[in-house]
């Protein structure tokens, strides 16, 4: 038990605990259509980018599939949400639903890393649980998040179901890289590719998500703006070093020589990528132009506005010249603390 409650995948925003998906109506409503049909293919490959909500889809998949035929579930008339009260949601967010297996890399509680792949073994497990008679939901479900992580002898074992599969079976492989699998597995899936979402609509899973530590509204923006329509991707950079260096920013009190070299240090090559340094520096762009726009109504602003061009212009020679990070940061606070002086 203490295992499972170590597992860093274990947090509040888990795919399996998402009440309503947001920005995949088309393959919600396609998934409708093929269980109403009566003749539900048996495997679906749901494929995309990392981070813009495949797995969220494969469990609502799963949770609408297990509560259809049970009365004690309330499904809408849309889309494939369920009651969050119903049995089927309590169970499946307590990963106590005997009719769901969800096949993925092991946790190592003591070495505290993830098994690099899915085994063989573990593979394996899935012809004891189809074997099973389906409980309350007439219907058996396993998850297979990812696919990428199979290894040859794993993805083996698993096309063995996908090509003689038990009735009332469904398996849902969550894939980020379609091409690398078996192609006799992708050949016999029924395939939904999910489009990343649209900045909007990542803005509104991170608003959705229980964070503690909430970040601000500038701080969400940008990070949607730069995740590329995915919200997974925005929560690591809203949880960057990036980001915690602009928080640091924030908080800073007077500027001396010696605060400008211990903040300009930590970008050094060393210790901090160049995606921390992207975050911090689009994060401190969009602090600057927020604070000209609000020193201009004010009839101020002027040296703001031209701290703002001028650090957008030395971040651009940065990344594209590959300069001196240190530096640029350093340059950067510098004209911030001159524009504040002068406003």
């Amino acid at each position: 038990m203490a295992e499972v409650e170590e597992d860093p995948r274990e947090v509040q925003w888990h795919p399996r605990l998402t009440q309503k998906l947001v920005g995949h109506g088309d393959a919600e409503t396609r998934i409708r259509r093929a269980f109403g049909s009566g003749k539900m293919h048996h495997a679906w490959l749901i494929s995309g980018a990392q981070g813009i909500g495949k797995a969220s889809l494969a469990y609502h998949f799963a949770g609408f599939v297990l509560a259809s035929v049970d009365s004690k579930n309330a499904i809408s008339s849309a889309g494939l949400n369920i009651d969050p009260q119903s049995r089927t949601s309590r169970w499946m967010a307590s990963r106590a639903h005997p009719d769901l297996f969800v096949l993925e890399r092991n946790w190592d509680g003591k070495t505290k890393k993830f098994k690099t792949r899915i085994l063989v073994d573990d593979a394996r497990k899935l012809s004891d649980f189809f074997n099973l008679t389906a409980g309350s939901s007439g219907w058996r479900v396993a998850i297979i998040d990812t696919a990428d992580d199979l290894n040859m002898e794993s993805a083996n074992a698993l096309l063995k179901h996908i090509e003689e599969p038990p009735p009332n079976c469904l398996l849902l492989l969550v894939c980020n890289q379609p091409g690398r699998l078996l192609r006799t597995i992708r050949s016999r899936c029924m395939r939904i590719d999910l489009q990343p979402l649209t900045q909007t609509e990542t803005l509104r899973v991170l608003a959705g998500l229980p964070l503690q530590d909430r970040p601000a509204p500038e701080e969400m923006e940008i990070a949607a703006r730069l995740s590329n329509g995915s919200p997974g991707r925005a929560l690591d950079l809203i949880s960057s070093a990036g980001a915690k260096f602009f928080a640091a920013f924030q908080q800073m009190g007077k500027i001396t020589p010696a605060t400008l070299v211990e903040f300009g240090n930590r970008f050094n090559a060393k210790s901090t990528s160049a995606e921390d340094f992207d975050v911090f520096c689009a994060l401190l762009e969009g602090w600057t132009g927020a604070k000209a726009r609000e020193l201009a109504l004010t009839g101020g602003g002027q040296g703001m506005a031209e701290a703002f061009s001028a650090i957008g212009h030395s971040i651009r020679q940065t990344n594209v010249l590959n300069l001196d990070r240190r530096q640029t940061v350093m340059h950067a606070l510098s004209l911030i603390d001159g524009a504040m002086k002068t406003a």
